[in-house]
C-alpha cells in the first residue's frame, strides 16, 4: 500500500497501539488499520478457579482500570449465582463507580489529551497577566493570580531548557496544526500541572471503601467494608466527612477548572466538529443501577444501541442474545474450532492463540490476513463505538433532562449544530459533559447512603448464596458496567463450582477492533477517514482523533500470556515510519 504512515507505538494511552494509515497525493487518510500488538490471556488464567475470586485477577487486567474490572467480575458472579446485595452496599458501589470516572476523565483529558490541542512551548511565550485575565473571566478558580502564572511558566522554561521535556515529551511543539494563543497554552499548562496534584485527594472513596488504591478490594454480595459508626475498622463519620470532602472537591475542578477550559480550547478547535466520527453505531451496557442487577429499567445511565445516527430510536440490547453478540477473529491472531469466520458468543468463546504475523520488528501490518491481538465484537454483526459519547447520546434521546441541557448548553456556547457531536471535538465534549452529571450523582449517592445509615440500615453484605454447597452444578453470568472508556462485559460459565469458561469483551476491544468477517472496520479504524494531515511525518490529527476516544489497550489485549511467560518488550519512545 503506497504512502502508508506507522505510529508504533501511540503514546499517552495504557497498552500498546498502533496505528497504519494510507494516504492520498493530498495527505488524506483513506484507510486505517488498528492493531493491538500485545497479547490476550487472562481469560485462559481464571478458568478453574472459585469464581468468588475471579475479580481479584480479573482487577489485573489493567493497573488503571482496576474497579471496573473488578466490578463487572463481582457482578457477573452475582448474576450466575442469583446473588441479590444490600442497598447500602450498592450506593457504595455506585460511589466507588462514580468517583472512577470523575477521576478518568479528568486525567484523560488533562494528563492524556490536552497536549493534542495545548502547545506546551508556545506557554513560554505568554503573558502572565493575560492569562489571568482569562481565568479570572471563566470562572471562580483560586489559583488565578499573575503571580501564580508566572510562576508556573517560570517552572515550564526549566524544563525545556534543560533538554529534557520529561512530562512533556513526544510532542509535536510548534505544529501548524496548534491554534491557541500562547496565554491559554499557559492555563493548560498550569491546570495540567494542577491535575497531578488534584487526583491525590479524589483516590480517597477508593481507598477509604476498598482499603487502597489502585487494586481496592471487593466481595462477591456486598462491598467489604462494613458500616458501624463507634468503629475504627469501618465506615464512620469521621470516614464520612473525608469522602464528603472529597466530592465538594471533585465537583469544584469539574466546574471551575474541567469544563470553564474545554469551553476556552474548543472554539479554536471547531473543525474537529466535524471530523472523527466514522462508524455512527453506539452501544452502553448501562451503570449505576438504583435496583437490583437485573432490573435494567432502574438504571440511571440507561443500557440501549443507536444505529446510524437515529437519536429518535434507542433499542435496549440483550447481552444474553446469542445471536447477536459476538466476536469475530477474522483479523486476529486467535482461532475458533469451528473456523475464523464465524462468530462466538462469549459464553461459548474461546481465547486460543494464533500468532500468523511477522516477527517484530517489522515495516507493515498484513492487513488481507490477520494483524491485531484484538478481537472484533459486534452487535447484529455491526461495529459498535462505546464510551462517553454513546452514553451522553443515549441519555440525550432518551430525555435524561440535565444531559439535555447540558448538551443544549455546550453547542449554543460553541454555535455548533447538533451534528457536531459525531465528532472528534464531539466525543471530547461528551465526557466533560458526562463527568458533571456524574459529579451530581456522587453528591446524590453520598447524601442517600447517609439517610440509610440514619435509617439503620447498613448491612454491606448478603452471605445467603456465599457457600458453594448452594450453587447450582451449571450457573451462567453476565457481569457489565459502563467503564469510563465505554462498555464492559464480564460473560462466565460456573461448573461443578469452579469456572469454566471466562470472557471479557472491554470497551478498547469494540472501539480498537481490526476488520471483521465483513471487512468492516472498527471505530478507531472508521474515524480515521477522512482526516487531512497538514505533516505527514508529525500526525498530531491522528492523534487528536485516537485520544478521544481515551484508548486503553491494556485492558483489551492483556498484558499476561496462559503459560505466564514473557511475551516481549515495547519500546517507551515515539516511532513513525512514512513510506
Amino acid at each position: 500500500m503506497a504512502n502508508r504512515i506507522v505510529i508504533d507505538p501511540i503514546t499517552r494511552i495504557e497498552g500498546h497501539l498502533r496505528i497504519e494509515a494510507a494516504l492520498d497525493g493530498n495527505h488524506t487518510i483513506t484507510a486505517a488499520y488498528s492493531s493491538g500488538t500485545m497479547v490476550r490471556g487472562i481469560e485462559n488464567i481464571l478458568k478453574k478457579r472459585d469464581p468468588r475470586e475471579a475479580w481479584a485477577f480479573a482487577q489485573r487486567i489493567c493497573g488503571v482500570c482496576t474497579t471496573v474490572h473488578a466490578i463487572a467480575s463481582i457482578r457477573a458472579v452475582e448474576d450466575a449465582l442469583g446473588i441479590n446485595i444490600p442497598k447500602a452496599a450498592n450506593l457504595i458501589r455506585n460511589m466507588i463507580i462514580a468517583q472512577q470516572y470523575i477521576h478518568d476523565h479528568v486525567m484523560h483529558f488533562y494528563i492524556l489529551h490536552a497536549l493534542d490541542f495545548v502547545d506546551v512551548v508556545s506557554a513560554l511565550r505568554a503573558d502572565p497577566k493575560k492569562t489571568s485575565d482569562i481565568q479570572q473571566s471563566i470562572s471562580g478558580w483560586s489559583n488565578s493570580s499573575p503571580a501564580y502564572f508566572a510562576e508556573v511558566q517560570k517552572k515550564v522554561k526549566a524544563i525545556v531548557e534543560s533538554g529534557q521535556l520529561s512530562l512533556f515529551s513526544n510532542g509535536y511543539w510548534g505544529h501548524p496544526a496548534y491554534k491557541l494563543p500562547p496565554e491559554i497554552n499557559l492555563l493548560g499548562v498550569a491546570h495540567y500541572l494542577e491535575c497531578l496534584d488534584w487526583q491525590s485527594q479524589v483516590t480517597k472513596i477508593h481507598t477509604i471503601f476498598g482499603g487502597k488504591n489502585p487494586h481496592p478490594n471487593f466481595v462477591v454480595g456486598g462491598v467489604p467494608l462494613p458500616i458501624d459508626m463507634n468503629s475504627d475498622q469501618a465506615l464512620n463519620a469521621e470516614k464520612l466527612a473525608v469522602i464528603a470532602d472529597s466530592i465538594r472537591r471533585m465537583n469544584d475542578f469539574i466546574d471551575q477548572v474541567y469544563l470553564p477550559d474545554l469551553l476556552a480550547v474548543a472554539p479554536y478547535y471547531l473543525e474537529y466538529a466535524a471530523v472523527g466520527e466514522g462508524l455512527g453505531n453506539f452501544l452502553a451496557w448501562g451503570e449505576f443501577p438504583e435496583g437490583q442487577l437485573n432490573e435494567i429499567e432502574k438504571l440511571v445511565f440507561p443500557r440501549g444501541v443507536i444505529i446510524n445516527r437515529d437519536l429518535k430510536k434507542v433499542i435496549v440490547p440483550d447481552p444474553r442474545d446469542a445471536s447477536r453478540m459476538k466476536e469475530f477473529v477474522t483479523h486476529s491472531w486467535y482461532k475458533y474450532g469451528q473456523g475464523d469466520g464465524t462468530g462466538l458468543f462469549p459464553w461459548e468463546g474461546e481465547t486460543v492463540f494464533n500468532y500468523t504475523g511477522p516477527k517484530p520488528p517489522y515495516e507493515y501490518l498484513n492487513v488481507e490476513g490477520k494483524y491485531s491481538w484484538l478481537k472484533s465484537p459486534r452487535w447484529n454483526e455491526l461495529p459498535m463505538e462505546v464510551g462517553p459519547l454513546a452514553r451522553v447520546l443515549i441519555l440525550y434521546a432518551t430525555g435524561h433532562k440535565e444531559t439535555v441541557a447540558l448538551v443544549e448548553a455546550v453547542l449554543e456556547k460553541l454555535k455548533a449544530p447538533v451534528s457536531a457531536v459525531f465528532s472528534t471535538l464531539g466525543r471530547t465534549a461528551a465526557r466533560a459533559i458526562e463527568t458533571k452529571v456524574i459529579g451530581g450523582l456522587l453528591q446524590k449517592f453520598y447524601e442517600q447512603l447517609v439517610a440509610e445509615i440514619k435509617a439503620g440500615h447498613t448491612d454491606t453484605f448478603n452471605d445467603e448464596k456465599w457457600e458453594p454447597r448452594t450453587w447450582p452444578k451449571r450457573a451462567l453470568g453476565f457481569g457489565y458496567t459502563e467503564a469510563p472508556r465505554g462498555a464492559l462485559g464480564h460473560w462466565v460459565v460456573i461448573e461443578n463450582k469452579k469456572i469454566k469458561n471466562y470472557q471479557v469483551v472491554v470497551p478498547s476491544t469494540w472501539n480498537a477492533s481490526p476488520r471483521d468477517h465483513k471487512n468492516q472496520p472498527g471505530a478507531y479504524e472508521a474515524s480515521l477517514v477522512g482526516t487531512k494531515l497538514a505533516n505527514p511525518e508529525q500526525p498530531l490529527e491522528i492523534l487528536r482523533t485516537i485520544h478521544s476516544f481515551d484508548p486503553c489497550l491494556a485492558c483489551a489485549v492483556h498484558l499476561i500470556d496462559a503459560s505466564g511467560k514473557k511475551v516481549g518488550e515495547a519500546a517507551t519512545g515515539f516511532n513513525l515510519v512514512v513510506r
